[in-house]
């Protein structure tokens, strides 16, 4: 089969497209005949090295897919040759990866498509949905009339998370450009801050005087000193992005309001809280409210473009890559 893999760390001109072995299930396995993959900024730590995990070599990269059933081992059941299914958790812990023609994957980690659903948009989402999804009900503890602020509320997961608070019955505070005001409005945001504007921080407080309840950061800056400031008695901050930060954090202030920092990868997330959020993500595909803010297709054999692309932050939307036939 052909696939898009790498045999060492390094930046993304290591990837490799070509011929691999084919795959064979065994037991609790379903092999699966993948349409499209997507690329996400944790793929590229995995490729160069800088989120280490179990990687036999030669390893596909990639970790979210939509397919087809192909096959499915003898102990699989709930799945049948020709159903549209995907998966966001291959391509780490020892799996192999989602950017190739066909991919194992097992049956606790594989969900069913919604019918009508386009594939790019559904692979588009499941990375950023099931980490927004972890951000405000696994580790967030997010409850109905709750003040939350998503920073980055434009991008990929900021958009998932927007839609699934206010869903949820909480307030959202979302801060992005302004061309994505309309947009995230529209997910369902109460309040929409420029984050352009030199007085964010301000802007926030007046949306919610009485302090906000969750803080969400999906750019990456992480500015903790302002987050801290803005919270609530007992309010929480979620992290879950900016690998190489390190900003000051004022325990004082964090303490005194009985308030908390929790950080979260979704490498880290068991089969059954993956699975938790699969179910929430499959109704809002269902009802399609939920869909990506843009997506950027390239063919499978462009897999090293696509790395570079989303690790210089070139990319418009999200990445996708679709089998050639």
């Amino acid at each position: 089969m052909l696939a898009a893999y790498i045999e060492q760390f390094g930046p993304p001109d290591v990837i490799r497209y070509g011929e691999l072995p084919a795959l064979r299930p065994g037991t609790a396995d379903v092999l699966v005949d993948v349409e499209v993959s997507a690329v996400n900024h944790v793929d590229t730590f995995v490729r160069s090295g800088a989120w280490r995990t179990d990687m036999p070599l030669p390893f596909v990269v990639g970790r979210d897919l939509v397919g087809t059933v192909a096959a499915t081992g003898p102990a699989v059941v709930g799945f049948s040759p020709g159903d549209r299914v995907w998966c966001n958790s291959l391509g780490h812990a020892g799996r192999q990866g989602a950017a190739a023609e066909q991919a194992l994957v097992t049956a606790d980690r594989l969900y069913r498509l919604p019918d009508g659903v386009a594939a790019a948009d559904a692979v588009a989402v499941a990375h950023p949905a099931a980490t927004a999804y972890l951000a405000l009900f696994t580790h967030g503890r997010l409850r109905v009339g709750e003040t939350v602020v998503v920073v980055g509320a434009g991008g990929n997961v900021g958009s998932a998370l927007v839609l699934m608070a206010a869903r949820a019955g909480a307030r959202v505070v979302a801060v992005a450009g302004q061309d994505s005001a309309a947009r995230v409005r529209a997910l369902g945001a109460e309040a929409f801050v420029d984050y352009r504007d030199d007085r964010v921080a301000e802007r926030i407080r007046e949306a919610a005087p009485s302090g906000v309840d969750m803080y969400v950061d999906t750019s990456a800056r992480n500015e903790l000193a302002t987050a801290v400031d803005l919270l609530a008695r007992r309010g929480r901050i979620v992290l879950l992005s900016g690998l190489g930060t390190s900003p000051a954090l004022p325990v004082g202030r964090l303490y005194v309001k009985d308030c908390s920092i929790v950080g979260f990868a979704i490498s880290q997330a068991s089969a059954d809280e993956l699975a938790d959020a699969a179910r929430h993500i499959g109704r809002l595909l269902a009802d399609g409210s939920l869909r990506p803010p843009a997506v950027h297709t390239l063919p499978l054999s462009a897999a090293a473009e696509a790395h570079r692309l989303v690790e210089e932050g070139k990319a418009r939307g999200k990445v996708v890559l679709h089998r050639e036939e």
